[in-house]
């Protein structure tokens, strides 16, 4: 059994790539336990821009908590063992607390177990531009073991969808997470047929 934890924060357009992550983890991975904390922000930014609440992502994963369960949460301890976290998208004020220990959520004491457990942390951040503050906090991230992915789709695989976008984002976070997944066209060389 692979055990994932989740994390979906606001502050930040993006929370589609965070809820198509939770509709194809167990598409490809079937023995995935999903462990996801969910910011009421993100769960603000989820009905404006997809129409759809958190019961839609309740049915999609093991366990839920809220964002301020901090003692009852067995994802605050670095005795829960996991395969993985993800926070996808982290805004920046997440990837900041917890670069700078700041733990006052659950998102960010899970994170803050798994960097200190040498667990894989995976930061999908969806910011643009960037200023100096954010890229010296994602050399930070890095610095501490994270893995630093931007939400930034390739055109390679000639993209004709939104889906396609995503689903290249979410491909490479799964990949990243040890999941094999046919989610988007992986890179082969240039085609006979480009102009």
């Amino acid at each position: 059994m692979r055990r994932i934890v989740v994390g979906i924060t606001g502050g930040a357009s993006g929370v589609v790539y965070g809820v198509r992550l939770l509709e194809t983890v167990r598409k490809y991975s079937s023995n995935t336990e999903v462990h996801l904390v969910i910011s009421g922000t993100a769960v603000d930014i989820m009905r404006h821009e997809l129409g759809i609440s958190k019961e839609h992502v309740r049915n999609l994963v093991d366990k839920v908590y809220d964002e301020n369960e901090l003692g009852g949460a067995p994802i605050a301890s670095g005795s829960f063992k996991h395969d993985g976290m993800v926070i996808i998208p982290c805004s920046m004020k997440t990837l900041a607390s917890i670069v700078h220990g700041i733990t006052d959520n659950l998102i960010t004491r899970a994170a803050d177990v798994t960097l200190k457990e040498r667990r894989k942390l995976i930061l999908v951040i969806r910011e643009t531009p960037l200023n100096l503050i954010h890229i010296k906090n994602m050399e930070l991230a890095t610095l501490a073991g994270a893995v630093v992915m931007p939400a930034a789709p390739a055109f390679y695989n000639r993209p004709r969808t939104i889906d396609d976008m995503v689903n290249f984002i979410v491909g490479r976070v799964l990949d990243l997470l040890g999941i094999e997944n046919d989610l988007y066209n992986r890179w082969s060389g240039y085609s006979e047929d480009a102009t």
